[in-house]
């Protein structure tokens, strides 16, 4: 009988994502979807465990619909805002959280995977950086609470896409390499970061997409025209980048 049960709902979940659809879905089917802990990572700032815990609500109010391509990421993803009117395709969504980190998108991905995206694109790093840099960042973290590595993190962004696949088979996952930034105790760790995105690309059942690319200068740094703060992209930074991403967005959209 519970077999049967398991079988029934599976064939509904399936039936639904066919048709690229919602299900209502309760308090308590939330609950088992979004992180409730109060603190999700050791590593996360005091200002971003609060935001955390305000852009996790907005995703329970707006949940995901089956079949979306899914923008994954840190603040320079959340400041794109609405990415489907930014693109003009249909169905793709903004799971940016600013000052998140990789291990803060370990802890939410079972949202993601519940409703199995057409694809996901995946930017994460600059802050897990940061917080290797904590006292020329001058972030609130205490000397246990400082993520230990560049490779820790190379690790996490594998963990992200190897568990999408793992719990999504179908869903193509794309890593972006990492900004460059204009603050110079970065840009080696951005540059031995994104080596190891390139290097895992064949075991973490991703594409790499190498945005770092077309916003670098001659020097390593971001470019000035491309920045308000050498970290944050501006307007014209996001015009570029979808410029860059469109034409493999709308093959996505187009291909069943």
């Amino acid at each position: 009988m519970i077999k049967r049960t398991l079988f029934l709902l599976s064939a509904i979940v399936i039936s639904i994502s066919a048709l690229g659809q919602t299900m209502q879905l309760t308090d308590k089917d939330k609950e088992a979807l979004y992180p409730t802990k109060g603190v999700v990572s050791k590593y996360h700032t005091n200002w971003t465990k609060k935001h955390y815990r305000e852009r996790i609500q907005e995703f329970k109010n707006e949940p995901l619909e089956f079949g979306e391509i899914v923008f994954i990421g840190n603040s320079i993803t959340e400041r794109g805002k609405n990415w489907a009117e930014r693109f003009n395709i249909p169905h793709m969504r903004n799971r940016g959280i600013a000052g998140d980190i990789a291990d803060g998108i370990l802890a939410r991905l079972d949202e993601i995977v519940y409703f199995k995206p057409k694809a996901v694109f995946i930017l994460i790093g600059i802050n897990d950086l940061s917080n290797i840099h904590h006292e020329e960042n001058g972030r609130d973290l205490k000397r246990n609470e400082i993520i230990p590595s560049v490779a820790y993190i190379g690790r996490n962004i594998l963990k992200i896409s190897k568990r999408i696949h793992r719990n999504s088979p179908n869903t193509k996952i794309y890593v972006r390499t990492v900004l460059p930034s204009r603050k110079e105790y970065l840009k080696e760790d951005i540059l031995s970061l994104n080596n190891i995105i390139k290097k895992n690309e064949g075991k973490g059942y991703y594409e790499v997409i190498d945005l770092y690319s077309q916003f670098v200068d001659e020097e390593g740094y971001l470019k000035k025209d491309y920045t308000f703060d050498g970290t944050h992209v501006n307007k014209k930074a996001y015009e570029k980048w979808v410029l860059f991403e469109k034409p493999l967005i709308e093959k996505i959209q187009t291909t069943k």
